[in-house]
């Protein structure tokens, strides 16, 4: 009768019994050689592992591809602003050389100025 399950219920053997089957019975070790992997089935994974490294590969080259063009632009970028910051800085100096009152002060100062009693000098375009 064999129970399977509570080992209250499991009624008790007898250890003598045990030792002397074991001891009746010599056994031999038998050991079970596994049959190597066939050379198309090795072929086959060799393959997938090729196309695996493959693939990862490419992935790899394309996301240093993408990162060195990302660089790129980040870097022309940079010199853009830079170049944007400098026309802005040399138009204010434009726009301070340009001003009226400036360049009439400075004719003031060279002698080139309305109040020195002479009359001004006018340009005709009628080609006298």
């Amino acid at each position: 009768m064999r129970y399977y399950g509570n080992l209250a219920v499991r009624e008790e053997r007898q250890p003598e019994q045990k030792k002397q089957q074991r001891t009746a019975a010599p056994q031999t070790a038998s050991y079970v050689r596994r049959k190597s992997i066939p050379v198309g089935e090795k072929l086959l994974y060799l393959l997938t592992v090729f196309v695996c490294v493959a693939v990862a590969g490419l992935i790899l080259y394309r996301n240093a591809s993408l990162y060195e063009m990302n660089r790129d632009i980040q870097k022309i970028t940079s010199e853009y602003e830079t170049g944007a910051d400098q026309t802005k800085e040399l138009q204010r100096e434009v726009d301070k050389l340009r001003d009226p009152a400036r360049i009439a002060k400075l004719a003031a100062e060279k002698g080139y100025g309305y109040d020195n009693g002479k009359k001004p000098l006018t340009l005709s375009t009628d080609g006298n």
